[in-house]
């Protein structure tokens, strides 16, 4: 299997949300993903909602990391992970009406194939992910990391509900 790993530090600054965005798309572009594709704009929406979160709920900086991985040359998984140095799990909550927050991981859960999250170091590391088949223009030579796509032994709740749903 081959891995291409990118990753982006990120301040503790809500501004850098857009920053990440932007770095995103150039990193998804060069990696076949066009701009104008929907899995483009699922990725972007997915990014901006984890690091929102990571931001804004934890006053810390965290790490941006994009994992693209296939056989060959098709990419079967775009994995997104934003790890911060926060210990308190993720908090789903269900927003009412006309709230503006609370519905980051309603997102995350409803547009990912699947997501979680496992405690890191003295934080945290959220990731989702979302399966792909397209060809994915990176060397076949290319040595793979360590990275397999699925769900970690210490994944979230969630992760449990959300493959729990998808087996009905």
């Amino acid at each position: 299997m081959q891995v291409l790993q990118v990753q982006l530090e990120v301040r503790p600054d809500p501004a850098e949300v857009g920053r990440a965005r932007r770095w995103a798309r150039s990193r998804l572009a060069g990696s076949g993903i066009g701009v104008d594709e929907p899995l483009s704009e699922t990725l972007i929406l997915l990014i901006s909602e984890l690091v929102t979160n990571a931001v804004v709920h934890t006053g810390t900086g965290a790490v941006l990391r994009m994992c693209f991985s296939g056989s060959g040359a098709v990419v079967g998984t775009v994995r997104v992970e934003v790890a911060d140095a926060s210990a308190r799990p993720p908090r789903p909550r269900h927003a009412d009406g006309d709230d503006t927050h609370g519905r980051g991981l309603e997102l995350v859960d409803g547009l990912a194939d699947r997501w979680g999250w496992q405690p890191e170091g003295v934080g945290k590391r959220i990731w989702c992910e979302v399966d792909r088949g397209q060809p994915l223009p990176f060397a076949p030579e290319r040595e793979g990391g360590a990275y397999e796509p699925g769900p970690p032994a210490a994944s979230g709740a969630y992760e449990a509900r959300r493959a729990a749903q998808h087996a009905v």
